[in-house]
């Protein structure tokens, strides 16, 4: 009779699949049991009805009942019944993100282990553009919002809203990776890692110069050349400075990560410089109003040291601690692993980093 560890270890898709299954299973039926507690006051509260508020450009949701209520002011929704789901992210929410996310780290493993691919860096740097596209796709989505009344409109919208923009940059990435696979296994291409690359980057940059043609056709969306120079000029910094404190004082933290290691630097630099720039300085660069912080992270930051810059010290400290993480031994014994949690940590990183910086230059 086999025991659990052994029947995970003879077939880890089929436990994989299992425990997602009784989850969906458990958030479906206690939704359909007991609607009140788990729907409405659990998955709509903190997941759904946030993306709805944001979707609608509202200040927060409501739901008395079974309807849904979009409210405009903060008096109003201060005054109204629970639940009240409001744009952005919560501590309970951002903790079911990490679990989802643990789990889908899992599950890609598998797969890249059926595709047998990833065992080298190539396809960590090949996912670099789809980092960049989930910012750009997300910009869109607020330029369209700052733009009022268009074509992209709720529910399509919801396609690039936190936290459903990720499975759409999943499926376009896992879409380009087949494809790219397709192209290299029928000797069109040597590898599948050049062309993965330069789909990822063709799909960004056709989201820039979109973004661009709303600058030039719609009065709600400016472009700020300055603000694009202090950001890059800033992250830059802060990469280039953490990296050589890195290499001059402790290269070994970077021993398990190599140059994979100043990109995930980079992705934290970039979203440490677009916050502090975002939050304390656009009016100073011409913008005519400052971002607000939706994270509780930097909220918290921001309330208790009453400026945005402490913010970019933490992530570049939490970016030298990322990549201390990945030992040598680890790096050499779980490489698809170790790859893919490259890409997830680059990811939290420069996805929101760049929506931030984007939406600043594009003034949305």
């Amino acid at each position: 009779m086999f025991s659990l560890r052994e029947r995970v270890d003879e077939n880890p898709a089929r436990a994989w699949a299992a425990v997602v299954g009784a989850l969906l299973a458990a958030l479906i039926g206690g939704s359909i049991l007991f609607p009140e507690t788990v729907y409405d006051g659990f998955v709509w509260h903190y997941f759904w009805g946030p993306v709805q508020a944001d979707a609608h450009n509202a200040v927060c949701a409501v739901r008395p009942g079974s309807t849904v209520e979009y409210l405009y002011s903060t008096s109003a929704c201060q005054g109204a019944a629970e639940p009240v789901a409001e744009p952005g992210y919560t501590v309970v929410s951002e903790i079911g993100y990490i679990v989802s996310l643990l789990i889908t780290i899992t599950g890609v493993v598998l797969l890249l282990d059926y595709l047998d691919i990833g065992e080298d860096r190539g396809l960590f740097w090949a996912m670099v553009p789809f980092m960049l596209l989930g910012g750009a796709l997300r910009t869109v989505e607020d330029a369209h919002n700052a733009i009022g009344d268009s074509w992209f409109d709720y529910p399509l919208n919801t396609l690039l809203i936190s936290p459903i923009i990720y499975v759409t940059v999943f499926v376009i990435a896992l879409a380009s990776i087949l494809l790219a696979l397709w192209l290299a296994r029928r000797g069109i291409v040597d590898d599948y890692v050049r062309p993965l690359a330069a789909m990822g980057s063709v799909a960004f940059l056709l989201s820039i110069a979109y973004l661009s043609m709303l600058a030039v056709t719609e009065s709600r969306v400016t472009f700020y050349p300055l603000v694009l120079v202090a950001m890059v000029g800033l992250s830059a910094a802060a990469a280039a400075g953490t990296w050589y404190a890195i290499e001059a004082f402790a290269p070994e933290i970077n021993e398990g990560t190599g140059l994979a290691g100043a990109m995930v630097l980079v992705a934290h630099a970039v979203d440490g410089a677009a916050n502090v720039i975002g939050l304390d300085y656009l009016m100073a660069l011409g913008v005519p109003y400052n971002l607000t912080p939706k994270h509780p992270a930097n909220r918290f930051i921001v309330d208790f040291f009453g400026a945005a810059w402490p913010f970019l010290v933490v992530k570049m400290a939490a970016a030298t601690f990322l990549i201390w993480v990945f030992e040598p031994e680890l790096v050499e014994e779980t490489p698809r692993y170790t790859t893919l949690l490259l890409i997830a940590v680059s990811a939290v990183g420069l996805g929101p980093g760049s929506r931030d910086l984007l939406r600043s230059v594009f003034g949305v």
